[in-house]
């Protein structure tokens, strides 16, 4: 089968392209290479450098694809709001409409940040969310917002048959950008360098962490299961950031912790209910946050310093 990864060059999508191409699928990569990884390119993809937002001609037709081009990191979403939006809404749109005119499944990596700060936990799908829209992280959350009912209604109107949404949740593992500002990448790389990890708040805000195998293996689960509704993809364990905090202080070493000012709107609970993966995509995730970091560690180790 012939894919386009939009976003294919970044963290989630190049751990995609790897296991798309070691399945034997022909793969081409849209990328503007914003937030790219620092790993090299697949060999047997092709790579066009661009935009959806204003995307370059794409020769060819292809049967899935896969939309995950955004900037993720809330450093660098903060940073460029509005291009933040524009990919969400007018990037989206445009490759859906690539989606109809290929016939092709459309696949949108949506994202958690969608329940914002929850009043519900662990959130289902069923939940609406609660997105204050006047703060600053409202830029990335929204945009996932209007590109999920976007592609809602690209399906409803017919104009694109076979549609899917992941939420998906947080999400480590090789390939990430050291320097893209979450939780995951600050601990390691700080520990791994000796300094005293930066907890924002007290620390008692919960995430749950998903290694980047487990989560490509649901998306690719999910683009061939013809579920329409958004599917959560994540880990159904959360902890406190004191407790994270914990596990890399015994996998790398104790350097001590420093404490910040929380940032405005951070959520104060993360944890998805994966009841609709279970049942639908007999999927849930199989690697222990050690196993996972383990490999994380390992790989942050070969970067350059």
């Amino acid at each position: 089968m012939k894919h386009l990864v939009t976003g294919g060059a970044g963290f989630i999508g190049h751990n995609l392209v790897r296991e798309l191409v070691a399945q034997g699928h022909e793969v081409v990569v849209l990328d503007n290479r914003q937030s790219s990884s620092p790993l090299p390119d697949h060999a047997d993809a092709h790579y066009v450098n661009g935009d959806v937002v204003d995307p370059p001609p794409i020769a060819g037709s292809y049967d899935v694809i896969f939309h995950l081009a955004s900037v993720a990191s809330p450093p660098r979403y903060l940073a460029d709001p509005i291009g933040t939006m524009r990919t969400g809404s007018e990037g989206t749109r445009n490759m859906l409409e690539r989606a109809a005119a290929d016939g092709a499944t459309f696949v949108f990596a949506s994202t958690s940040e969608i329940y914002g700060d929850p009043m519900v936990h662990p959130q289902p799908e069923t939940y609406f969310g609660n997105v204050d829209i006047t703060s600053p992280r409202a830029c990335y959350d929204e945009a996932k917002r209007f590109g999920e009912t976007l592609t809602h209604t690209f399906r409803r109107q017919d104009l694109v048959r076979e549609t899917r949404i992941a939420r998906i949740f947080n999400t480590y593992g090789p390939a990430m950008d050291p320097l893209d500002g979450r939780v995951v990448t600050n601990f390691l790389v700080q520990a791994l360098s000796g300094q005293p990890l930066t907890i924002y708040g007290d620390g008692k805000q919960t995430r749950s962490f998903c290694y980047v195998d487990d989560l490509v293996a649901g998306l690719l689960l999910l683009a061939e299961s013809g579920e329409t509704a958004p599917v959560n993809l994540g880990n159904p364990s959360d902890m406190t950031i004191n407790d994270f905090a914990d596990v890399v202080a015994r996998l790398v070493g104790d350097t001590g912790r420093e404490y910040l000012t929380l940032p405005d709107s951070d959520p104060a609970l993360r944890e998805p209910d994966i009841t609709r993966a279970r049942a639908l995509l007999d999927w849930h995730p199989t690697t222990t946050l050690e196993q996972g970091l383990e490999k994380t560690i390992d790989y942050l180790r070969t970067l350059p310093s």
